[in-house]
């Protein structure tokens, strides 16, 4: 036991060192943090109101409105950051959600073999041979949109490549002499799962979970662009965007929609280097230098 404990204290000391030479990937994390630390504290320290309507409409940027207001005189500033929570948390809840379902199959079909295996794939065949923006929009609309429901739904359509991810790595773990030595010993099948499967397999659902979120922010924006998404007054990046789809509105009033697009287009940059940066950094063959 202290040789395993030795040995996964030395992999995770390696990946984080694998981790910080990785300039863009710790410049990534630090985006994210930064920016999630912001949404934070930011309506708490400015008392901010993303629904309070004002007599100033569609004004541009100034002391008392940093980002302008919109056409209902709303704080655009406000509804950034509000929107900011809203587009993240369906982020990361609805990953959350494809993690939940598609790690435990995943293990299972991977372990078992055989009918759970046959089963599980077919299953995990068919949700991805469906068109999932297709999907999202029918069952948003059948739901009612909501942030719940976008998470509901982001998350059903997407378990399957955690299902994939995680099949394949137990395929290669399930052999390993330290499981065959847990069968010996009498541990039964849920303990080996959990105590041996599961912490050796983990690594590629973590990237995957990594790289997950932006996926999913990016859905939830563009089922929001569409109108299926958070509904007013509620405010998302996406439907922040949906706002400001005129002409008009994008050739003269940049303060409403251009916030919005860069926060999204930073966010899933960030994310995404960090995932490039974590992938590395869990990747044994991966050397520093």
């Amino acid at each position: 036991m202290k040789k395993s404990n030795k040995k996964n204290s030395s992999y995770f000391h390696d990946a984080v060192e694998r981790f910080m030479h990785h300039k863009l990937a710790v410049v990534g994390l630090a985006v994210v943090a930064v920016e999630i630390l912001l949404l934070v504290i930011l309506p708490v320290i400015m008392n901010l109101e993303p629904d309070a309507v004002t007599p100033a409409v569609n004004m541009a940027p100034d002391k008392t409105h940093l980002l302008g207001t919109d056409t209902y005189g709303r704080d655009t500033f406000a509804r950034l950051i509000y929107g900011g929570r809203t587009s993240l948390k369906i982020g990361f809840f609805s990953v959350l959600v494809q993690a939940a379902i598609g790690i435990p199959l995943g293990i299972i079909a991977g372990y078992y073999r055989k009918a759970a295996e046959v089963i599980i794939m077919r299953l995990a065949d068919m949700f991805q041979s469906i068109p999932s923006m297709c999907l999202n929009i029918v069952l948003v609309s059948v739901l009612s949109p909501s942030a719940e429901t976008l998470i509901l739904v982001i998350g059903v359509m997407g378990w399957p490549s955690f299902v994939r991810l995680l099949y394949a790595k137990v395929l290669s773990v399930r052999e390993k002499e330290y499981v065959e030595a847990a069968r010996t010993t009498g541990t039964g099948n849920l303990g080996i799962m959990l105590k041996y499967i599961l912490p050796n397999s983990i690594s590629p659902a973590l990237v995957a979970f990594t790289f997950g979120i932006p996926s999913a922010i990016l859905t939830e924006s563009a089922l929001s662009f569409l109108g299926l998404g958070i509904q007013i007054p509620e405010a998302s990046w996406g439907n922040m965007l949906n706002a400001a789809q005129s002409v008009a509105i994008i050739s003269t009033k940049p303060w409403l929609w251009i916030p919005a697009g860069m926060c999204i287009f930073i966010t899933l940059i960030s994310v995404n280097l960090f995932g490039d940066g974590l992938r590395d950094a869990l990747d044994p063959k991966t050397k520093i230098g």
